[in-house]
């Protein structure tokens, strides 16, 4: 029965993390995981920052000219 249990199993979620909710039921590894996951998307972030960026750049100098 092991096997179906794995079978059947619901997959595991993804850590998520929601700003301001309380670490102290958190264990230092799932520390560690919420504060990867949070790099993660502050790099993401700053991507698209610098994408749109340049976007508006090439708009404004096509417009200025």
């Amino acid at each position: 029965m092991a096997i179906e249990d794995d079978i059947f199993a619901q997959p595991k979620k993804k850590p998520e993390h929601e700003i301001g909710q309380p670490l102290d039921t958190l264990s230092v590894g799932e520390l560690a995981e919420r504060i990867e996951l949070l790099r993660a998307e502050i790099e993401r972030l700053e991507a698209a920052r610098t994408a749109k960026a340049a976007s508006a750049a090439a708009a404004a100098a096509f417009f200025k000219t």
